[in-house]
């Protein structure tokens, strides 16, 4: 299962919402992360040893195996562990590198779909061009992290009607699409209120669920500072959203069993 999260609008909260899915998730997961931008995965964790990961060591090699035409070989040799366990595949430091990628992408994208794990992949702000489209594309599940507002639902709406031919919203066997939303716990309104905003305007795409905000859980999560969050809102919150995002990724693979 390949589960694509992404945003419309800079940083409302992928990297997080991904890492504490990672933490939670109720099968085997490895979570990787492609943001164009520059990821942050090997600065938020420490290896087992307690040594930063090794850089070089996730996508890059990842990319390299791809271009050298060895499509089927083990995701496993490109996989760290973290402490703690969570099993990641760092991104690249510098947005250069991310561009020198380049047509190896549909090959990555292919063994992230061929993998045995479940495989969250954090593709940051996606924008026309994105050369992340295959991976897109390849995904059982393209999820939109959102934040409530005028200007965050402005860029999404506008993100969904540039992937209505790529991704063949509304046709037989199309990828499907969801969206977590970033809200306060008080605020109960919001992910009703842009649910009935995008099916006004005839998207087909529902708000899965909400993360919660929670700076201190976040904080604990990216390793600011060390905190128990296992029973946080921000973990609890992504045990009911990781429900509805498998279903949502299982659709789309019973779906392809079928056709």
């Amino acid at each position: 299962m390949l589960i694509a999260f992404v945003s419309a609008k800079g940083s409302p909260g992928v990297t997080t919402t991904v890492n504490a899915l990672g933490g939670i998730w109720p099968s085997d997961v490895v979570v990787a992360d492609f943001d164009p931008a520059g990821g942050d995965f090997a600065l938020r964790h420490r290896g087992v040893d307690g040594e930063p990961l090794d850089n070089d060591r996730g996508l890059l090699s990842l990319a390299a195996a791809a271009r050298r035409g060895t499509g089927e070989a083990d995701l496993g040799e490109h996989v760290q562990v973290a402490s703690g366990g969570l099993q990641v595949i760092p991104g690249v430091t510098r947005p250069e590198q991310f561009t020198g990628i380049g047509a190896a992408w549909p090959a990555v994208a292919t063994m992230l779909a061929n993998s045995p794990f479940d495989v969250l992949v954090d593709c940051g702000r996606v924008v026309p061009g994105t050369p992340l489209l295959p991976v897109l594309t390849a995904a059982d599940a393209v999820i939109f992290v959102v934040r409530p507002g005028i200007e965050y639902y402005a860029h999404l709406r506008e993100r969904l009607r540039w992937l209505a031919e790529p991704l063949h919203i509304g046709e037989l066997g199309s990828i499907p699409l969801g969206i977590a939303l970033i809200a306060g716990s008080s605020d109960t309104s919001a992910p009703r209120d842009l649910d009935r905003l995008l099916q006004y305007d005839g998207h087909q795409v529902s708000v899965l669920g909400r993360i919660a905000e929670d700076p201190k859980a976040a904080g604990a999560l990216a390793g600011r500072w060390s905190r128990r969050i296992d029973r946080s809102l921000l973990i609890r919150s992504a045990r009911e959203l990781a429900e509805s995002a498998r279903a949502l990724a299982m659709a789309r693979t019973r779906t392809s069993a079928r056709s």
